[in-house]
């Protein structure tokens, strides 16, 4: 997901789409430690993405 489309989300929607990336990060985690995933680099990718909507979320309440 690009920046440009988080921002086009209301906070509702960034702290809904939040929690949905915290537990697949979570899943990928618990799963790469059970047995290594195909792709590692989705963990990192997930990491980066919480972070953005993270970002996205705070900007948005701080501009209210």
């Amino acid at each position: 997901m690009k920046n440009s489309e988080l921002r086009g989300l209301n906070p509702e929607e960034l702290r809904n789409k939040l929690i949905v990336e915290k537990e697949n990060y979570q899943k990928l985690k618990f799963a790469h430690s059970v047995t290594p995933i195909e792709n590692p680099m989705r963990i990192k990718e997930t990491r980066k993405l919480v972070a953005r909507i993270q970002t996205e979320l705070k900007a948005k309440e701080i501009n209210k």
